[in-house]
């Protein structure tokens, strides 16, 4: 008994001094041994991501409207876009010359596979903060069953691979606070960083909180290493084809993101709704996994070398709620919270198998309660069903953003109707004379619609879609001066009678479950005061 103690001290007195030598951390870095464990884990996010879209098409419901978006960007390569960098439109290109898109089970595979990384890394983070095989266990099964993960890895995103980049870079800042010199670890930090701001724009803001709560840490010394300077040289190298392209089209994206900032499109949360934000969409039963993590993380006795990534939370926290950005911007750092709290719990329930019972226990609640979240992160109930089931819980996910009431959330609302979108312009366009067909094109008023009908309407005959939003914009109006053209949009007929000599409505966009912005009408309109060539600016919508 005397002999175990001793060793169990020589094990903790580092951690209690806030330092590991590299033959400590190098000891507890066994990360090899729970390969097995890792890979089983990943294999279940895949078949649980490919059974969700399964029950998804089976529910009704088809792609989503940001999905044809990346497609039609996938068409359309660049080194980035007016709301996205490039990877994600190489991510759609990829999966759909590999699946096409028709089979969304294997169209979103590659999310599916993002979700596998995640789970991984978050496998791997859990043991490079000291925990045990269970630990990592236990973390890994937390990301498996959030409601947001199995949300935001059920679609092609920028999304879904945003946890992938973001816990990349913390696991290889983890490994470089016990082993500052090794190179492979600042590679990887600098990679993951970089093809962070490749995926999506709000990498940026994770790696202002990283520096932040780097300089504001004993961690600082990090920031002198040779290995710091080469992490920042690969960052930029591999961000500067989006930079390039932001100058050349003079920063459409910050454009994009002033526009939305002024604008009353996104819901603002107060403290308390953001907090709250947050706890649902890991659901309630996550918080006694995620919340002790942070707190070990920050206060914790054992936790004292990773007191950096207790830092970057608060940190980005802070940033995310003072930019009044989405609360699900949040997502990707909590597989970090998870490992934390894991690694808590497992060194708390070490002594006791009452505890450990306790502890199984949960993790198998998190298990049974997955019918009972995963209703309101992915449509695997018809829309009719979605409705009745929402008022059997007396709860509604919180929107974030602002419109009118709707039966289904915005998320769930993209995608139904698409296909009956391009069949009613289908209608419309092959009722003209054919002599008018040659002439006509189709205007938007949204990228939704735009991706739709430049997707599904080439097999239908229709000609070339244009609109002012987002990227659609910078695409421009092509050949089309406004002589003859199919307007969607939700403009009434007297506003589209101060922009055409005269407008017909051929259809009515009408929907149970459609977004308001979704509604409205398709015109037959000819001769536009405004010629396309001459007044496109005035097009432009950035929001």
């Amino acid at each position: 008994m005397a002999g175990r103690v001793v060793r169990m001290s020589t094990r903790v007195q580092p951690l209690l001094s806030g330092k590991l030598s590299e033959h400590e951390s190098s000891s507890r870095w066994t990360a090899g041994s729970i390969l097995p464990l890792l890979f089983f884990f990943a294999v279940l996010k895949m078949l649980a991501q490919a059974a969700l879209t399964a029950l998804s098409v089976h529910a009704g419901y088809g792609i989503y409207r940001d999905e044809l978006y990346y497609l039609e960007c996938a068409h359309r390569l660049a080194a980035g876009y007016v709301d996205q960098p490039p990877l994600v439109a190489l991510q759609a290109l990829a999966a759909e010359h590999l699946f096409g898109y028709k089979h969304l089970v294997l169209f979103r595979l590659l999310p599916g596979f993002a979700g596998a990384l995640t789970i991984m890394l978050t496998g791997l983070i859990a043991r490079a903060l000291g925990g045990t095989p269970a630990a990592a266990a236990l973390a890994m099964l937390g990301v498996l069953t959030a409601p947001v993960f199995l949300a935001t890895q059920s679609f092609v995103s920028m999304n879904a691979w945003d946890p992938v980049f973001w816990m990349a870079a913390v696991l290889a800042v983890l490994r470089l606070l016990a082993v500052p010199d090794a190179m492979p670890w600042w590679l990887l930090l600098g990679c993951s960083a970089g093809l962070g701001l490749e995926n999506k724009a709000s990498a940026l803001f994770l790696i202002a909180a990283l520096l932040m709560a780097l300089a504001a840490t004993p961690a600082r010394h990090l920031l002198r290493r040779r290995g710091f300077f080469v992490a920042v040289g690969v960052t930029l190298l591999l961000a500067l084809p989006n930079l390039w392209w932001q100058v050349v089209h003079h920063f459409p994206t910050y454009e994009w993101l002033k526009d939305v900032q002024h604008s009353s499109k996104d819901a603002v949360l107060p403290p308390w709704q953001f907090a709250s934000a947050q706890v649902m969409m890991l659901s309630p039963f996550h918080l006694a996994l995620w919340l002790p993590g942070v707190a070990w993380l920050l206060a914790g006795r054992t936790a004292r070398p990773w007191r950096v990534a207790g830092v970057l939370y608060v940190v980005f926290l802070a940033i995310m709620f003072v930019l009044h950005a989405k609360d699900y911007y949040l997502a990707p750092i909590y597989p970090l919270c998870f490992a934390a709290g894991a690694v808590f719990w497992a060194e708390w329930v070490a002594g006791s198998s009452v505890a450990r019972l306790a502890l199984g226990a949960y993790a198998a609640l998190l298990l049974v309660t997955v019918p009972l979240t995963v209703p309101f992160a992915v449509p695997v109930l018809s829309p009719g069903y979605y409705v009745q089931f929402t008022r059997i819980m007396h709860f509604a996910p919180i929107e974030s953003e602002q419109h009118a009431p709707t039966p289904l959330p915005e998320f769930f609302a993209d995608q139904l109707g698409w296909q009956a979108l391009v069949d009613d312009v289908s209608r419309v366009y092959h009722a003209l004379p054919p002599a008018e067909q040659q002439q006509t094109g189709i205007l938007t008023g949204n990228y939704g619609q735009a991706s739709a009908i430049a997707i599904l309407g080439p097999p239908l005959g229709l000609p070339p879609v244009i609109s002012g939003h987002q990227n659609f914009w910078l695409w421009g109006p092509g050949q089309y001066t406004g002589k003859e053209m199919i307007v969607v949009t939700t403009m009434p007929p007297a506003a589209m009678q101060l922009r055409y000599r005269s407008c017909t409505v051929a259809e009515r966009l009408t929907g149970p479950y459609a977004m308001p912005w979704e509604q409205g009408y398709i015109y037959v309109c000819h001769e536009r005061f405004q010629s396309f060539q001459t007044h496109w600016a005035a097009s432009k919508l950035y929001f």
